[in-house]
């Protein structure tokens, strides 16, 4: 058989489109500089920051972007960037670190700032390219604790705050901007319009990475990747893993075995709704109950990361023993996205691993299969436009997302049945009050976690030592950053009393108004 092919790789830049890079310098953000930019209908990817200038000449972008990042310009490990970068004749713009390094670079100077700012400041513009459009004053949020205090030669500055003489500067002629602040985040409400200025105006990009060329050029690809060979799909009914059925039941019909592995670590009902479901798209699924050594696999474990990784292990063991009397297939497909991997790797840049995503971490060194992972290279709001494009309903593509390793990383601490059940229980009645009451669709992803503490309480005339749940509502678009979302008091009432009357074993319930960064979506 193959060997796997090696995750992460490099993403697959689509040919005949234009392209900006982003330098990834650390910053939490970097990766929603590329959505952003994706936003325009441009094709973003994100490159080390020490990348060769000659690969990213290889690559022929647009535009590059530094991003921002933790260090300061005169640490001795800061990330740097190949000066041979600004001889190519691309426009830059650099944001906060990436800004400073730019201006170091070209000999200005950066110093400590008089005043650090953190939050959101008020931004007086007086010109430039990236500013048409906007106005005069305009809200922006800085993360800094150095600035520019001398411009390069030819730069001028174009906006400032009151503690940022240079809170934006440009050198026209040459194409190069700098920014202190951070137009990628929602708290600099126009900032995606300043973005569009440097990515559509001033880089001149056309704007043609459209839903419609994503699934024809996603559909062309796999039909070349898998030829006439068969591929197993892992598939779990949730959004990403639909779409993937979806593509790849388009792009190579008759060669693709859709696979549900029951790791016991799913919600209530959700065998048989993916069975309807998959019916409903004349997709082949086939189900596999792999419960109990999920289970086992899990006995005693309490460390998220090791849960993780077991669970990776224990899906390709289910994967291989399901397929025994199957006909041969040479691919395994998977439903991977760029956020996953993300978050699993530093893409050989300065940005942390946060968790290891079951998708892309803990595989086997023996596993049997190649890795067909088509949807890798988009964000999560991204998949959803493709599987509107392929004929999937908004029953389905609007479903909350879910994690890969499912119900095991909302029981905190030991994974048992007894656990597990009454976690089903109380998410099943918060996603009914979340869609009785019209919330659900109004919120990015709801689920209630179990916690690894009880507390005391009364019901009726006796006391009571029992569980803690948390209910878990936020708002986003793509999942790389997440506010937690203002449900109506009388939502969360409504469903506190109805968990707390209902399910046995639970007496407290707790709403997280925790936001991404600096949580994470998921509890573990």
């Amino acid at each position: 058989m193959p060997q796997p092919t090696a995750s992460p790789r490099p993403l697959e830049v689509p040919a005949g489109h234009d392209v900006v890079v982003i330098l990834d310098f650390g910053g939490q953000y970097t990766h929603l500089i590329a959505r952003r930019v994706r936003a325009q209908h441009v094709f973003s990817l994100v490159l080390p920051a020490d990348a060769p200038a000659a690969r990213v000449r290889a690559l022929g972008p647009r535009g590059i972007i530094l991003s921002g990042g933790p260090a300061s310009v005169y640490d001795t490990e800061a990330p740097r960037f190949d000066g041979g970068i600004l001889n190519l004749g691309i426009p830059v713009l650099g944001i906060c670190y990436g800004q400073q390094l730019l201006a170091q670079h070209l000999g200005g100077s950066v110093t400590p700032a008089v005043v650090r700012e953190f939050g959101q400041a008020t931004l007086r513009v007086a010109g430039g390219a990236l500013f048409q459009g906007l106005d005069r004053e305009e809200t922006v949020w800085m993360s800094h604790g150095d600035g520019v205090d001398v411009l390069p030669p030819g730069f001028r500055a174009v906006a400032a705050t009151d503690d940022c003489p240079h809170a934006a500067i440009e050198d026209a002629g040459r194409r190069l901007f700098g920014i202190q602040f951070h137009p990628e985040v929602v708290h600099t409400p126009h900032g995606e319009r300043l973005l569009r200025n440097f990515v559509r105006e001033v880089c001149g990009c056309s704007g043609d990475w459209t839903p419609r060329t994503m699934a024809d050029e996603h559909l062309a690809r796999l039909q070349a990747q898998v030829g006439t060979d068969r591929v197993l799909a892992a598939v779990s009914g949730g959004v990403d893993s639909t779409v993937l059925a979806a593509l790849l039941h388009q792009a190579v019909p008759g060669q693709v075995q859709c696979l549900l592995v029951d790791s016991g670590l799913l919600r209530a009902g959700e065998v048989e709704s993916v069975r309807t479901l998959f019916t409903d798209l004349g997709i082949p699924l086939q189900v596999h109950d792999a419960s109990a050594e999920f289970l086992a696999a899990l006995e005693g474990v309490e460390d998220p990361e090791v849960k993780r990784k077991r669970i990776g292990h224990a899906f390709i063991r289910a994967f291989e023993t399901a397929v025994r009397d199957l006909p041969p297939f040479r691919f395994l497909a998977q439903g991977t996205l760029y956020p996953d991997v993300i978050e699993s790797s530093s893409h050989g840049g300065a940005s942390k691993t946060i968790k290891t995503h079951h998708n892309v971490g803990g595989l086997p060194e023996d596993l049997r299969f190649e890795l067909v992972e088509p949807l890798r290279d988009l964000f999560k709001d991204e998949v959803r436009l493709l599987g509107t494009e392929l004929g999937i309903g908004h029953e389905a593509l609007g479903r909350h997302p879910f994690p890969g390793p499912g119900l095991a990383v909302r029981v905190l601490g030991p994974v048992t049945p007894a656990r597990l059940d009454l976690l089903r229980q109380c998410d099943t009645v918060f996603i009914d009050e979340l869609r009785t009451s019209g919330w659900y669709d109004r919120v990015w992803q709801a689920f209630a976690v179990l916690l690894p503490v009880r507390s005391v309480g009364v019901m009726g005339d006796g006391r009571t030592y029992e569980y803690v749940v948390a209910l878990r509502a936020v708002d986003s678009v793509d999942g790389m950053t997440a506010d937690w979302s203002r449900l109506p008091h009388e939502v969360l009432g409504r469903a506190a009393s109805r968990i707390t009357n209902r399910v046995r074993g639970v007496n407290r319930v707790v709403y997280d108004v925790s936001s991404k960064p600096p949580s994470t979506i998921e509890w573990e």
